[in-house]
């Protein structure tokens, strides 16, 4: 055989050799990708809002989220509570629930020892309500802790008096609280991982708001949202990354998706039902590992 013909056939055996292998690497690369997906945790879109929206919209709000919001006392900022006895209605359209209790502001906290007692009170409310809307055993109820920033020492009693008293109870503790860094002389503190380092045994779940832009999206509404962990709280099991209406001083660099009112709405989609009506409901969007973050099913 010519001494050409022998370069040939190297150079056309090599090649087939680096072609074989990165189709080998292409292929191993995807199975890696495809095999990362499917090892991450799912992530499930909700909603919460102080009015109770409709029976008419829950249909077409459940295409677009898993979950809802749902409360047991007068939400903050309210003057009524509207969502006694619709439990049934939100059951029936295959809602999951975040259950939520409204706690007191500092303001309402005289001292340390009247806090506990007063932590003991409305988790004996929470209780109550909880079993007249025929929420399960061990069902998650979070209590809502508007105020940021490191605690003062009545809010914290306040907060895990509360608990305390929940949980003996049956059902489970859970917290809505800050997840953004909030300056202290010339450092920062996390209200979670302020409560969080006082916990001691107790076993609280937590449900965190962080807004800022990033590593909020802002107005999103993927069926995958971003993971509770990404919130800046990596033990959060939900996070509140979007509120109605924007915070401008969080929010400027994904301020386009809101809308021109500074609020969140469901997306119009007369695909799944979604009319302009319903997508009047301005409301704030929630991300969690379980598309029943409260067990409450």
């Amino acid at each position: 055989m010519p001494r050409g013909a022998y370069f040939r056939i190297a150079i056309v055996a090599t090649l087939l050799f680096g072609a074989r292998t990165l189709a080998a690497q292409s292929a191993s690369a995807q199975n890696a990708i495809h095999d990362a997906r499917a090892n991450s945790p799912r992530t499930y879109l909700g909603f919460d809002v102080n009015e109770y929206p409709g029976d008419a919209a829950l249909p077409a709000l459940r295409q677009t989220f898993a979950f809802a919001g749902y409360w047991l006392n007068v939400p903050p900022g309210a003057k009524t509570d509207n969502w006694t006895g619709k439990r049934a209605a939100f059951f029936k359209h295959g809602f999951g629930f975040l259950v939520l209790f409204n706690g007191r502001l500092d303001r309402e906290l005289k001292s340390e020892s009247n806090a506990s007692a007063l932590g003991a009170t409305d988790a004996a409310a929470a209780i109550a309500a909880a079993r007249r809307e025929e929420f399960p055993a061990a069902t998650i109820i979070f209590l809502d802790q508007e105020e940021g920033g490191r605690l003062l020492p009545e809010q914290m009693s306040y907060v895990l008096a509360w608990v305390d008293a929940l949980t003996t109870s049956g059902f489970r503790a859970g917290i809505y609280c800050s997840g953004m860094p909030s300056k202290e002389r010339k450092s920062t503190i996390i209200t979670a991982n302020d409560i969080h380092g006082h916990e001691a045994q107790r076993k609280i779940s937590y449900f965190v708001y962080n807004d800022a832009c990033p590593p909020s999206p802002g107005c999103a509404y993927s069926q995958n949202p971003p993971s509770p962990a990404n919130s800046g709280v990596p033990f959060a099991a939900i996070w509140q990354f979007a509120q109605s209406p924007r915070r401008r001083a969080f929010t400027r660099s994904c301020s386009a998706s809101y809308n021109s009112d500074r609020n969140c709405y469901p997306p119009v989609n007369t695909a799944t039902g979604i009319s302009k009506r319903n997508a009047a409901i301005y409301l704030d969007l929630d991300s969690a590992t379980s598309a029943d973050p409260s067990s409450g099913r």
